[in-house]
């Protein structure tokens, strides 16, 4: 039996990247899946390839930084689903470098709006909907960035640190009561992007940050979060779990 079989799992930003890993392994793991991103076309290409290697997913278009958004996904999965048992809160964006001084004011609040207000929103409504259906796992996609600095990002940087701290809070508020919460930090991920935005000799500086001598994958970080939503993990609540190739051990 799928490790999954009867469970009804949210992804935020589940179109592309780790957030469509983790949406495709819960479904071939027996979960349905709603699968929610700003770009309805992404959520619904992984849904159709979902559906077309024997699994269950719907699309979902929302906005991680406005709550009714948050809370509509939710009433999808309730409405279609039964219930809400897993969620994957992974919807996230950066901003252009820039140093503190000289910070552009609204690219603060729109990376703070969706990286960690976001969060909070999907907490706010998953929650309930978890302690409905029984009890649950929560993973919530910090990165390495939520324990050390990087400089040019501030907001980023403060964001998933900020999210470490949500991260435990729900966890000392909801684990007795049946609903785990945790946070996974990804190190630097090998993406199309990541590689189109950084000439060679930059991309082999960031590679030989890392203890790996490389940059990670999306299925190395879904491994993870599948593990931490697991049985497996049921004495795991409250901790952020690195998963960053040596990053961060320098």
């Amino acid at each position: 039996m799928a490790q999954f079989e009867g469970k009804v799992a949210i992804v935020t930003g589940g179109g592309s990247g780790i957030g469509e890993a983790v949406v495709k392994e819960l479904a071939a793991e027996g979960a349905r899946v709603v699968v929610t991103d700003v770009q309805l076309a992404a959520a619904q290409r992984v849904v159709d390839e979902v559906e077309r290697a024997g699994g269950t997913a719907v699309a979902v278009e929302a906005d991680s930084s406005v709550a009714g958004d948050n809370e509509r996904a939710v009433q999808v999965a309730v409405d279609t689903f039964g219930g809400l048992h897993l969620a994957v809160n992974n919807a996230g964006i950066g901003a252009p470098p820039q140093p503190i001084g000289e910070y552009d004011v609204a690219a603060w609040d729109r990376v703070r709006s969706v990286d960690l207000d976001g969060v909070f929103y999907a907490l706010r409504y998953e929650i309930p909907a978890m302690l409905a259906s029984g009890g649950g796992a929560i993973v919530n996609m910090g990165s390495v960035l939520g324990s050390v600095g990087i400089a040019h990002n501030a907001a980023y940087v403060a964001s998933k640190h900020a999210l470490v701290g949500l991260t435990k809070v729900a966890a000392l508020e909801y684990t007795a009561q049946g609903v785990r919460t945790n946070a996974v930090g990804p190190g630097f991920i090998d993406t199309p992007l990541v590689r189109a935005s950084l000439s060679p000799e930059a991309l082999a500086a960031l590679e030989a940050e890392h203890a790996a001598q490389r940059l990670g994958t999306d299925a190395e970080v879904s491994a993870l979060v599948l593990f931490l939503l697991s049985d497996r993990a049921s004495f795991i609540s409250g901790s952020y779990h690195l998963v960053d190739g040596g990053y961060s051990a320098h």
